[in-house]
């Protein structure tokens, strides 16, 4: 008996030596896997790549930019029955383990010891708290020294952190698939949706993806994904989360997934979209624009941005139509058997979806069958709808080929052609042909107040060519500039009724570079006439001869002053527009002048959130006096003081509104008259035609329209602003002030409108014919007699003329020039 014990005790002994042992080791090698955990204090300041999304002024969404999209949202918006279905699938004792869940390591263990030799993957035990530990804290290695590295780990993130902020890392770290990184992007990536309007479907669709988001892919493979789905709906029946009623109620519902595009999202906005990126990438950096999360608010108004691409794209396709021709197919196809699946191969203009891509399946005399490029399921796959329609001669009689308008379709069109066609307005069922113009343009509107820009379209298409006609294309605004030369006349001592000869010029340009004879349009010249004719009418040379009496030098310190061109040559040349600028430039000069003369700065961002709400970047520096009071006793309301530059005098930018009224109402543009309310503006057009520019605005919306080729090439003889650019500005504007009523332009205190005789600038009877009231500043008023500038005598000095001479020179004899 003695020798038994003695015999346990040994035993005991040396097992207790042994466990010792054993634990030191377990101790020592737990501590050495410990001595290089990663510091799980970290995560205290999480802050995951997240979009950046970009709206329009009214709210809707424009873009999102991402590396990985991931919105953040925080564990208080995650709906309860949304936290259920995940824990349902990933970890059902998630609030009542410690880190780790012993229940669920004995069930791996036994899936483990039944499967040996089989080659089956062994079963996850991992809790949520250990996938967040290794997602976030450790890599994917298969190992044991992970394993344990990762239990150690989630004990310590269980004593520091919250079951509620463990699970708010989890749901916003995990990838679900389709580029979708947390619940809330997966949610709107696969249904297009928020989190708070998914079905019980849904949610326990998206809860099964984490598992192997390509195994569960919803169309490839469909039927493992609704297999895996019902499991949880199955699992969260079994935790009492949903009834039974429910869980059938959803596994009887169809997957519907609709991935989400990508890119650009409002109608039209695709040229706006992209300058907003391209600022805020300037501002903030690329790292910041894809992963910091911003919010970015721009100045669009959508329903505006949609009348000003529809109005420039009518405009360069009627271009097209009458000074165009046929250019061709975009490509050309068999059509032998199905031609469906060659047809999906051609990438058509996607950002203009009035137009389909198709092909011709017949080509008659008096019509064509065209057959509709197919569309793609959700699932990516092609549709196996085919739809056809004719195509009728008399709606492409503009196909002009070799200069000739068809006799035939078949003069324009070949089986197997493939080009653009439009469904018809007037033949349900049919189709008309259609061509991408080769003249592009663009157009701005602008609030003169503020700079905000309301609409921005940069070219035709997007999807055919980035290239922002807007912003990057550098043209010669030609007319369009002289309104700033009169500008500068008038802030300098000249007034709208100075009269200046207009009569041939010629000026040496140096030597070797002869002489310049600066012309009209039209090659005529018309006498002496004041600066408001030379402005309606558009007279070259009497600004050349403006210009020079001013002296280059002031009219180039006006022209920076607007921000036209930093830094002008002071050549006479460039009193008529030779310079080059850009139409968002011109649209803030112009701007400046409809709103007073004070300097705007332009933006299409009203202001930048981070993620976290703050407001890091607006537009708006004007200083608010009293806003920051948080209640009233007694003081007077807030006032907003405006500090910007005052850089024309009002009255000054009164006289020249005025004056481009009158090119609207008997001048170059006056098409314009079609609006039907207050408008100035004034036409541009360039040498042989290459530039047609319309710059106009009514008291509260400024209005830039350029056309012409990118390479600069002439249009053809009578392509000017007024007859290329100012209907498309006609267009844009009826539409755009439709519902508003007609305002006047805003008459500044202290000017004084007389009436004078409209041709010779001298003071007249009210009521009589030629008479026009004209706006001139205290102590001006109308002259008795001319001063005829570019009329000199002997020393150089201009010349008094009687108005009885000056009626004479005017009309006695039909004009001397």
């Amino acid at each position: 008996m003695k020798f038994l014990v003695k015999f346990f005790g040994y035993l005991f002994g040396i097992g207790a030596a042994l466990g010792l042992l054993v634990a030191a080791g377990v101790w020592m090698y737990l501590e050495t896997l410990s001595a290089d955990l990663p510091d799980y204090t970290a995560l205290k300041n999480y802050e995951p790549p997240v979009m950046t999304r970009v709206h329009a002024s009214d709210g809707q969404l424009m873009a999102e930019y991402a590396h990985q999209r991931r919105l953040f949202l925080p564990i208080q918006a995650v709906p309860d029955l949304v936290k259920d279905a995940f824990i349902s699938a990933e970890d059902k004792n998630f609030y009542h383990h410690i880190g780790v869940d012993p229940e669920g390591i004995a069930r791996a263990v036994v899936f483990y010891l039944k499967n040996i030799g089989t080659g089956r993957r062994p079963q996850g035990a991992s809790t949520i708290t250990q996938q967040v530990a290794k997602n976030f804290l450790l890599t994917n290695e298969f190992s044991i020294d992970r394993k344990i590295k990762e239990a150690i780990l989630s004990l310590r993130i269980e004593q520091a952190y919250t079951k509620d902020q463990i699970l708010e890392l989890y749901l916003n770290e995990i990838y679900f698939g389709l580029g979708a990184y947390g619940v809330a992007a997966a949610s709107l990536v696969y249904f297009d949706k928020s989190v708070h309007e998914l079905s019980i479907a849904e949610m326990a669709y998206l809860a099964a993806l984490p598992k192997g988001p390509n195994n569960y892919h919803p169309f490839r493979h469909k039927a493992a994904a609704i297999e895996r789905r019902n499991w949880v709906i199955d699992r969260m029946v079994d935790n009492g989360y949903i009834t039974t009623e429910q869980g059938e109620e959803a596994k009887a519902e169809p997957l519907k997934v609709t991935p989400r595009e990508t890119g650009t999202r409002l109608f039209a906005a695709e040229y706006f979209t992209e300058e907003v990126r391209r600022e805020v990438a300037d501002i903030f950096g690329e790292k910041r624009l894809y992963e910091g999360g911003l919010s970015i608010r721009s100045s669009l108004d959508p329903k505006l941005q949609a009348m000003a691409r529809k109005s420039l794209m009518d405009g360069l396709i009627k271009f097209d139509h009458e000074r165009g021709s046929w250019r061709g197919p975009v490509d050309k196809i068999s059509i032998d058997g199905d031609w469906g699946p060659e047809l999906s191969k051609i990438n058509g203009l996607d950002d203009i979806p009035e137009w389909s891509l198709a092909v011709v399946l017949k080509a008659g005399e008096s019509q064509a069958e065209v057959g509709i490029q197919p569309g793609k399921l959700p699932s990516g796959q092609l549709s196996d709808e085919r739809k056809t329609g004719p195509l009728f001669l008399e709606t492409m009689k503009w196909a002009r080929v070799r200069g000739k308008a068809p006799k035939a379709v078949s003069d324009v069109l070949s089986p197997g052609d493939v080009v653009y066609v439009e469904q018809s307005s007037v033949a349900p069922g049919s189709y008309e042909l259609r061509q991408v113009p080769k003249v592009s343009g663009a157009l701005v509107a602008m609030d003169p107040y503020t700079g905000r820009v309301l609409a921005l379209v940069g070219g035709f298409s997007y999807a055919q060519s980035e290239f922002n006609r807007a912003t990057q294309a550098y043209r010669q605004p030609g007319s369009s500039f002289k309104p700033f030369i009169y500008a500068a006349a008038l802030d300098n001592g000249y007034t709208p009724s100075s009269v200046v000869m207009d009569a041939p010029l010629e000026i040496s340009q140096g030597p070797g570079l002869g002489t310049w004879r600066p012309q009209n349009y039209g090659g005529k010249f018309y006498g002496p006439s004041t600066l408001r004719t030379g402005i309606e009418l558009s007279r070259n040379v009497m600004t050349v001869r403006l210009a020079q009496d001013m002296g280059m030098p002031l009219v180039a310190e006006y022209a920076k002053r607007f921000g036209i061109y930093d830094n002008m040559l002071p050549v006479l040349s460039m009193a008529l527009g030779a310079g080059e600028t850009t139409v968002m430039r011109m649209a803030t000069a112009y701007a400046t002048i409809a709103n007073g003369g004070k300097k705007v700065r332009p933006t299409l961002i009203d202001r930048i959130q981070d993620r976290y709400g703050r407001t890091i970047f607006k537009h708006d520096s004007r200083i608010c006096d009293g806003c920051s009071q948080e209640v009233w006793e007694g003081q007077g309301e807030p006032e907003l003081i405006d500090n910007r530059e005052q850089v024309l005098d009002p009255m000054t930018a009164y006289q020249i509104t005025s004056m481009m009224e009158g090119v609207v109402q008997r001048g170059t543009a006056t098409s314009v008259r079609a609006v039907g309310r207050p408008v100035a503006g004034k036409t541009g057009t360039t040498n042989d035609e290459k530039d047609a520019w319309f710059m106009g605005f009514t008291p509260d919306l400024v209005v830039g329209v350029f056309v012409g080729y990118d390479t600069p090439k002439p249009m053809g003889r009578g392509a000017t602003g007024g007859h290329v650019a100012a209907p498309i500005f006609t267009e844009f504007v009826k539409e755009a002030l439709a519902d508003k009523p007609p305002v006047e332009f805003r008459v500044p205190k202290g000017l004084q409108l007389i009436p004078i005789n409209r041709r010779t600038g001298l003071r007249a009877q009210a009521g009589t014919p030629g008479t026009i009231l004209e706006a001139f500043k205290p102590g001006m008023a109308p002259p008795d007699s001319y001063s005829v500038i570019g009329f000199q005598d002997e020393m150089g000095v201009p010349r008094d003329v009687s108005p009885e001479a000056g009626q004479a020179v005017l009309s006695g004899t039909g004009g001397l020039y």
